[in-house]
């Protein structure tokens, strides 16, 4: 899709240079323009597919997400943990799956009685956060982790 969306900016980049009219500023502010649209229709297009795709959850991993996503923003695991893609922290498909692989226990990870079997280099940054998962209820853990798995 960026392929296509940088080719089209091209395209647009040409023909308006190719017109004479206008100078190479106005040529660089329109396909400015056109990629801040573009950007804006795939974050919008990352949202929709995000809804979608929360809505299928089940009803256990989608009160997960749902008690994720109330934390306060300095403790929100979205803020350092993305679905597929490394950020801050591991993705929740390679925790998901590293868990699975080496059978490591996400309740005693959380409740602060396991060392971290995903990134330990990230741990320090990690460990705030766990006061607030060490709080939480077992059937509140469980939806936690219900999530997470539902990316293996």
């Amino acid at each position: 899709m960026k392929k296509v969306t940088l080719a089209i900016i091209l395209i647009a980049a040409i023909s308006f240079a190719s017109c004479g009219d206008k100078k190479a500023k106005d040529v660089e502010k329109d396909v400015k323009t056109e990629v801040k649209k573009v950007e804006k229709k795939v974050e919008e297009k990352k949202t929709e597919i995000k809804e979608v795709a929360t809505k299928e959850l089940s009803e256990v991993a989608q009160k997960g997400f749902n008690l994720m996503e109330s934390f306060t923003a300095a403790n929100k695991c979205s803020g350092c943990h993305k679905t597929d893609a490394k950020s801050v922290g591991p993705s929740f498909t390679e925790i998901a799956k590293t868990y699975k692989e080496k059978k490591g226990s996400f309740v005693k990870f959380l409740k602060e009685q396991a060392d971290p079997i995903v990134d330990p280099a990230m741990f320090p940054t990690m460990k705030a956060n766990l006061q607030v998962t060490k709080k939480l209820s077992g059937d509140e853990l469980n939806s936690i982790i219900t999530y997470i798995r539902s990316f293996e």
